[in-house]
């Protein structure tokens, strides 16, 4: 009953427009105080604790390196460079637009950045190829979600932090889904640009145009090759990859490609350092939710609820999937993660689950979440650059939500697609 109230309560915050960290924080601290009798002293020092991480140092670092290649313009570059080669099928834009994605993906681990980086460079050609305004802000909105998948994720370093998993294995693991979710995007892509008759008229691939734009684009291309490299071989730890990939990309925007002054450099980390206070602030509040829960015993009692029902493996998956979906209409995705991690990993490794396929099927769910109304934020980031109402851009990505539900169901029922490359 109590924890029922605390929901409600913390909804009503919601409703009302109070951020979430700061309803996260008022409710669990009110738990706290009032049901289970801890000191104050207590709350300050869960909280501090939980953003006192090694692994979580990584979030800052990867939101400037994301946000410098934004502000760089990069997105440009490489859609000249692909697009060169893509034009030669039908959607070829479209294409180039979601190739583009899985670029910033993993550079950036954030689904908005992506979104806003790509769809800045391409809604304008998008809409001058025939391609309605719906549609390209969805291809764009979409896309952008690889971002949470495909290492660097942040999403993987939020739960890496907080069940205790090792970040480099969550970063390892996210390869494959990624990649397997951008093929069947690129799929869906042409498969309705060519239904409908989208894009412009096919063109024969210009290799010339490509050969000659390729070494300006290398450095660039080279980025997302060091991050994954450092990681895969173990030769860096995720942690000490995001100053590089900091790094790597203050050096391309400011030396080799000269597109952000110093002064430029400056307004960027300043951005992104707020931006990182606030998933700081939510993983905050997130711990504490974490905390009253232990402390009340919530989590074991879920698992003997769990036992009693006696569900299987695929049972469990499938009720975690829904939970999560029905928690995706309400919450963004860092929210859903330090809500749901503490309650749901516990009983996955109960029946057998293992933790870092739970995690990637956790990523994926919270990949739907940033596309699904009302609190979806790719669909909001997506509506202010093509300048649409948000219901508009929702219809758009319609289509797509039976390709991301396919996906999430080989990622669910198929271990191998995520547990492979850490085998």
């Amino acid at each position: 009953m109590l924890m029922l109230i605390a929901l409600v309560t913390m909804l009503c915050f919601l409703a009302i427009g109070t951020h979430v960290a700061v309803a996260l924080g008022l409710v669990t601290t009110g738990l706290i105080l009032f049901v289970a009798g801890v000191p104050t002293t207590v709350i300050a020092q869960t909280a501090f604790k939980s953003v006192n991480s090694y692994p979580l140092m990584a979030i800052p670092m990867f939101v400037l390196a994301g946000n410098l290649m934004m502000r760089g313009n990069i997105a440009e570059l490489l859609i000249q460079l692909v697009g060169s080669v893509v034009q030669a099928v039908r959607g070829g834009l479209a294409l180039t637009a979601m190739i583009a994605s899985v670029f910033f993906a993993a550079v950036s681990g954030s689904s908005v950045g992506s979104a806003a980086a790509i769809g800045a460079s391409t809604v304008g050609g998008l809409t001058k190829e025939n391609y309605p305004p719906r549609f390209s802000a969805a291809i764009v909105a979409v896309g952008g979600t690889l971002g949470l998948m495909i290492p660097p994720s942040l999403g993987f370093i939020l739960i890496g932090s907080i069940v205790g998993l090792p970040v480099d294995q969550l970063f390892i693991a996210g390869v494959l889904p990624g990649l397997m979710e951008a093929c069947l995007l690129m799929a869906a892509v042409m498969f309705f640009s060519r239904k409908n008759g989208y894009g412009a008229q096919v063109q024969r691939a210009n290799w010339g145009a490509f050969g000659r734009k390729l070494p300006s684009a290398s450095a660039a291309l080279m980025m997302p090759v060091l991050i994954l490299g450092s990681i895969y071989t173990g030769f860096l730890t995720p942690t000490e990859v995001s100053a590089f990939a900091a790094a790597y990309a203050a050096i391309l925007c400011l030396v080799v490609y000269r597109s952000v002054t110093l002064g430029g450099v400056w307004d960027v980390a300043r951005d992104s350092l707020l931006q990182t206070t606030m998933i700081f602030a939510v993983v905050m509040g997130g711990s504490l939710i974490g905390f009253a829960l232990a402390r009340m015993g919530v989590s074991a009692s879920l698992v003997q609820m769990v036992t009693a029902m006696d569900l299987s493996a695929w049972q469990f998956l499938i009720m975690a999937n829904i939970i999560l979906l029905i928690l995706g209409m309400f919450l963004d995705g860092i929210a859903m993660i330090v809500l749901a991690a503490p309650l749901l990993f516990p009983i996955a490794t109960h029946l057998g689950i293992n933790p870092i396929h739970f995690a990637v099927i956790m990523v994926a769910n919270v990949e739907i979440a940033t596309l699904t109304p009302p609190i979806g934020l790719n669909l909001f980031v997506m509506g202010g650059i093509t300048k649409q109402p948000v219901h508009e851009v929702a219809r758009g990505v319609a289509p797509f939500y039976g390709v991301r539900l396919v996906g999430l169901a080989l990622i669910t029922f198929i271990p191998a697609i995520s547990l492979t490359l850490v085998n």
